[in-house]
């Protein structure tokens, strides 16, 4: 099972469409979408710093920013299936289909270490490819990427967010960061031959 979070950057960008037909035909039974939290996500910073409120309801307004992206991504390619908890992903995957999250479950009562504005849908995708076990985590971006670059010179150079390094420094997977004209490199990495463990 693959983890894939499609920047909220790309949510005006025609790229998007192409990216989600593509996953779609070479991702089936393998590939969980992780949406950004894309102008979603703005219209919240923009009423959070506008009133002041807590960053608890902050962080649930900014989940379901990220589900509106689910929604739109959906939208735009009906062939992929909307899925609010590990049981429905991996019920989809089975089905031989490819998976879009709903974060419901990153919904929080009371403050907690996702409830920060440093942590946003990057980290969150690292907290559910370490929940489902993930093989691999890929993270797709408008902005320019150094592949050379580590992950905390990615964090330095604003590429993700601040936590993105403590929510994987334990993972079990590799880690991709492609620009959004990458979807070659995509395919290739999709298609590479799986090593038997």
């Amino acid at each position: 099972m693959w983890v894939v979070k499609i920047g909220g950057s790309m949510s005006r960008d025609p790229v998007l469409k192409e990216w989600l037909v593509r996953l779609c035909q070479i991702g089936s039974g393998r590939v969980v979408i992780v949406p950004g939290g894309a102008a979603f996500a703005d219209q919240v910073r923009a009423y959070h710093t506008y009133w002041r409120f807590g960053d608890l309801p902050a962080h649930n307004m900014a989940v379901l920013a990220m589900a509106q992206f689910g929604l739109l991504m959906q939208g735009l390619c009906p062939e992929l299936m909307l899925a609010a908890n590990d049981e429905m992903i991996r019920q989809t995957l089975r089905q031989a289909r490819v998976a879009v999250w709903m974060p419901f479950e990153a919904l929080r009562e009371r403050p907690d270490e996702l409830t920060r504005w440093s942590v946003t849908s990057d980290s969150l995708a690292a907290w559910l490819s370490g929940r489902l076990n993930a093989e691999r985590l890929v993270l797709v971006k408008a902005c320019e990427i150094d592949p050379g670059a580590s992950i905390y010179q990615q964090i330095a150079s604003g590429v993700v967010d601040a936590e993105f390094a403590a929510f994987t420094r334990a993972a079990a997977y590799p880690i991709d960061i492609l620009n959004k004209n990458e979807l070659a490199r995509m395919r290739e990495l999709l298609l590479a031959p799986q090593a038997v463990p």
